[in-house]
């Protein structure tokens, strides 16, 4: 058959497509050499240049405060295998040699609490913590005047406390008390939120039950929990902030100067297993941003630090401790940047 134009109807298909490609190729040029061009000075009879952002002449203080001085200070051991880790599916370990938390807050054989606080640290936290509420408790007008809130941090420390003994590894004092105690205190520790009669009279009734553990007694007061125990509550996240802040209070004490750490080297212990204890306890499932990356990077970089620090401590290394606890306020002071408010 013939065209009109007297070609061959397949010689006018394929000239029609060389013509098609041929547009859609000087297309495709025009647009890689303006692609080219945008990030391109170009000036006649001068050479092509770059145009690249300056840097800033100074960082703000929130912005320094995420990054190291010099971030091989804080490096220790030699660099993990990660391809081996990853192809194993097994997670890098914490400092100190804890075990990952697992989905349900374990590890496979159980997490090991021994790594991050010792059964003195423990014990010795619940006692102390002992004169705060019962100073809180001392009258009806000094709770509801403010002691309350001295009550809630008091309690719910305690309550972290015996939560964490009933689950430590170790041979810890009151262990056989420690899940009826850590009811307990967890529910007056979150009725003291506000200073009433009626959590003033739990209050009260809380601090005589923990001088009869304390002296050796059981305590003969049931614990009412209506579901099942979850770790948030234990304590809630704003009680254990202010008892992060008095640690970070004590720790900067303990290292102001080389004199200052060889006098309380044994509170700048206690004080940093606490901390890991509290950064390892607030990444537990059903605890508020417990599924926030972000927030669980920061409670680790906590934990760990306050690891290193409890190292330094034993080992009177004063350098490694003051580094350590200062690593550990950056990890603070970024996190309440992007949390806190």
């Amino acid at each position: 058959m013939i065209e009109r134009s007297g070609l061959p109807r397949v010689e006018v298909i394929v000239m029609s497509c060389v013509k098609i490609m041929t547009m859609l190729l000087a297309g495709l040029v025009v647009s890689a050499a303006v692609g080219r061009a945008a990030p391109l000075r170009v000036e006649r009879g001068k050479p092509t240049e770059t145009i690249r952002a300056r840097p800033p002449a100074a960082w703000d203080k929130a912005s320094e405060s995420v990054f190291f001085d010099d971030a091989f200070d804080t490096l220790e051991g030699e660099r993990p295998d990660f391809a081996v880790l990853v192809s194993s599916g097994r997670a890098a370990p914490v400092a100190g040699g804890a075990a990952p938390a697992g989905p349900r807050g374990d590890s496979a054989g159980g997490f090991k609490w021994s790594a991050l606080v010792s059964a003195d640290t423990l014990a010795d936290e619940i006692k102390d913590m002992k004169g705060r509420v019962a100073a809180a408790v001392a009258s009806v007008s000094d709770f509801k005047g403010g002691g309350y809130d001295e009550a809630r941090v008091g309690f719910s420390t305690i309550a972290l406390a015996f939560a964490v003994t009933a689950e430590h590894d170790g041979d810890v004092r009151w262990k056989k008390d420690a899940e009826q105690a850590r009811d307990l205190f967890a529910r007056v520790g979150a009725n003291c939120k506000v200073g009433t009669t009626q959590s003033f009279a739990e209050a009260k009734a809380r601090v005589d039950d923990l001088a009869t553990l304390l002296d050796g007694s059981p305590i003969e007061a049931a614990a009412e929990r209506e579901d099942d125990f979850k770790w948030s509550h234990v304590a809630g996240r704003p009680a254990l902030m202010a008892r992060l802040e008095t640690a970070d209070e004590l720790m900067a004490a303990s290292i102001a100067s080389k004199a200052d750490f060889t006098k309380q080297v044994e509170k700048l212990l206690h004080e940093a297993e606490l901390v890991a204890t509290i950064g390892e306890a607030i990444q537990r499932p059903d605890y508020e941003y417990h599924d926030d990356d972000t927030y669980r990077g920061y409670a680790a970089a906590m934990r760990d630090a306050a690891i290193k620090a409890r190292d330094a401590a034993l080992k009177s290394d004063y350098d490694a401790a003051r580094t350590a606890v200062g690593v550990l306020k950056k990890s603070c002071d970024s996190c309440h940047g992007d949390y806190r408010g």
